[in-house]
């Protein structure tokens, strides 16, 4: 029998584990002791013990759990070593198959430079910015001269909102550009960043894209993920409500173009930043691994990914049935061990846990009550995931969602979810990425 290992925790881990399962796979996971108590542990038909929460960054940790196992497939989730070239050419070289792209192909699209690169010969458009990697303030200076403040620095290899810093005038850059080199050496080992032109009043738009091994790429509709804090994505949606149907076209053909050119082989995001005021939309980067928002994808198009990641990964390139165009309105609330003011980590042992539950609720969980949400990971507790025939209707129920859902025990954004809800610009869809700064402080949930 086909054995998977899931090299991740959390929530992320317990839902790819539920769809190996119900393919009939063995779902392996590995565990530091702080995590044994987790849903992802408990569930998994085999497990294997890790010497401490760093080793999920560990390429020759994880890849030695995975074949202790006896795993034929490594799924590496998102995160960790997901995006990890080395870590996908040591899953292979040890006789296991890598369930995602390419080394090579990581390596190239996980560069943004070289991502920009390959995206403007694929014909995508780009915001004015350097060609490449700046070396110096000076050179900093002489791009962002070209394009025109406000600019964005951002790391050549970073993610998740590190290494990211806007600079909206000459005098402020030095300063930004020796903080987010220092930022991205430390975090990423590599310190290179490019200058782009921010944009002021945009929205930050994605689409999934499933590339086949026979070449094609087939592009599932967007996602709208301008809710953010600290340029972290909290609250996500599809379709976007700020495109309309020409540009949504466009940009699912651009980036079905884009992951065919480079040879693009599984789950994959092609990030777009869509200017509010010119109408046009820019590419960004590209996430080579599934995105923590993908259940918005699977509900409006009716198709679990992770199981078509399994299929692609076993080279198999035929598509599975799904709605070709979206139904309905999905809405994903990410469910934090923070405070809802400064979104600081707020980690503690849970001593009540309700979710949500119901017509169009999924809730995809790393804890239950009794568990300890530790300093060690990022403080993701739970994804809330509604989907209704409107966007109305979505966000209603949503209301109803997070209303009747309880942590007790560590910090959480519940009250922050409940204003995003209620705030005037996200129910209008009239929001861009800087909502969040707008909204201010909130009071406590009672």
């Amino acid at each position: 029998m086909t054995t998977v290992f899931i090299a991740n925790r959390g929530e992320i881990a317990a839902r790819i584990l539920r769809t190996v399962q119900e393919l009939g796979y063995v779902g392996a996971v590995a565990h530091p002791e702080v995590d044994a108590d987790l849903p992802y542990v408990t569930s998994a038909d085999v497990t294997v013990g890790l010497t401490g929460p760093r080793n999920f960054g560990d390429v020759e940790a994880m890849v030695s759990a995975a074949r202790a196992v006896g795993a034929e497939h490594v799924h590496p989730g998102y995160g960790f070593l997901s995006e990890n070239s080395r870590f996908a050419r040591a899953v292979e070289a040890a006789g296991m198959t890598f369930v995602g792209p390419s080394a090579d192909v990581i390596e190239s699209m996980g560069d943004k430079a070289g991502a920009r690169t390959a995206a403007v010969k694929a014909g995508l458009a780009v915001a004015a910015g350097s060609d490449g990697a700046v070396a110096s303030p000076a050179d900093a200076a002489r791009a962002a001269e070209i394009a025109g403040y406000p600019v964005m620095l951002k790391a050549v290899a970073g993610g998740g909102g590190i290494g990211m810093a806007v600079v909206r005038d000459p005098d402020g850059l030095e300063r930004a550009f020796t903080s987010v080199t220092g930022r991205a050496a430390s975090v990423f080992g590599d310190e290179r960043v490019i200058v782009e032109r921010f944009i002021e009043r945009s929205r930050h738009v994605e689409v999934q894209v499933m590339g086949l091994p026979d070449g094609r790429a087939i592009a599932l509709s967007e996602r709208d993920c301008s809710v953010q804090r600290r340029h972290q994505k909290v609250v996500e949606e599809s379709p976007s409500p700020a495109l309309q149907p020409a540009a949504r076209a466009a940009l699912l053909e651009q980036a079905a173009a884009l992951a065919e050119a480079v040879g693009y082989v599984g789950a994959g995001t092609v990030e777009f930043i869509h200017d509010l005021d010119s109408g046009e939309s820019y590419f960004l980067e590209m996430n080579t691994r599934l995105q923590v928002e993908h259940p918005v994808t699977e509900l409006v198009h009716g198709v679990d990914l992770v199981a078509w990641q399994l299929a692609i990964a076993a080279g198999d390139s035929t598509v599975p049935s799904y709605h070709v165009e979206p139904r309905g309105h999905a809405l994903e609330l990410r469910l934090y061990a923070e405070d809802s003011q400064r979104f600081l980590p707020r980690p503690g042992t849970i001593t009540a846990w309700r979710m949500p539950s119901g017509e169009g609720i999924r809730v995809d969980a790393g804890y239950r009550e009794g568990n300890t949400v530790t300093p060690f990971f990022d403080p993701l507790l739970a994804k809330i995931v509604v989907t209704a025939p409107t966007r109305a209707q979505a966000l209603a129920r949503a209301r109803e969602a997070v209303a009747s859902t309880v942590v007790e025990g560590p910090g959480c954004n519940l009250e922050f979810l409940a204003r995003v809800l209620d705030e005037p610009e996200f129910v209008d869809a009239t929001h861009d990425t800087g909502i969040v700064e707008r909204m201010g402080p909130g009071r406590p949930r009672p």
